[in-house]
């Protein structure tokens, strides 16, 4: 029986705005029917961490809550990669950036942490992925992007729920629905879920002890 594939680390970021009403909607396209990983699935822009954003710069860093979720499960420099993964990918997929006017590095103090998931150990293409969020003004430019991703725009949670969308997806939606249903001040404390296989939902592990 063949070993599983390890689970390459990665990050996706869900950029969120209102339309006039307070519905929410997100920025998402469609993957070509000729990738191996989801096709023809409507995603968020993501992919995994390349080595060099491990040491790339940033305009600022993540915020401490924000880090302090990623660091659950990711050593300090992976998490701080992860985030630099999810602004970079954001700007390869759609040609939005999170650079500010002048800058050329992303401000990472505009990701909230979502959740994490683990494709099933018998996929051939495996991630250990981690979902961020961040609101729309946050990004500027115009969507274009590399062209992986099709069909490219905003749509509601409700033209989400009927689009074709993986399990994992729907579940990552879940959780961002219950973020942004917490007041801002308690998001931080609220728990933390990682997904195993195509939904089964567990609590993330505990952040470590601070050394005294």
């Amino acid at each position: 029986m063949p070993k599983p594939t390890y689970p390459r680390h990665a990050a996706s970021l869900i950029l969120w705005r209102e339309r006039a009403g307070g519905a929410v909607e997100i920025l998402m396209g469609l993957r070509h029917a000729g990738h191996r990983f989801m096709p023809s699935r409507l995603v968020f822009p993501g992919g995994r961490v390349d080595l060099a954003d491990r040491t790339a710069p940033a305009a600022t860093e993540l915020v401490p809550e924000t880090r302090a979720a990623l660091e659950r499960a990711a050593p300090s420099r992976l998490a701080r990669a992860l985030g630099i993964a999810a602004a970079r990918e954001l700007e390869e997929e759609t040609g939005l950036t999170l650079a500010r006017p002048g800058e050329d590095a992303p401000a990472l103090d505009v990701l909230d942490y979502v959740c994490r998931a683990v494709t099933p150990s018998f996929s051939p293409i495996r991630f250990n992925a981690r979902f961020l969020a961040a609101p729309a003004d946050a990004a500027r430019g115009t969507l274009g992007g590399c062209g992986e991703l099709e069909t490219l725009g905003w749509f509601s949670l409700e033209e989400v729920a009927t689009a074709p969308v993986a399990p994992i997806t729907a579940c990552v939606l879940t959780q961002f629905s219950s973020l942004m249903a917490l007041p801002p001040a308690v998001r931080a404390a609220r728990p933390l879920v990682r997904y195993l296989g195509f939904d089964r939902a567990l609590p993330e592990r505990e952040a470590a002890p601070a050394a005294g």
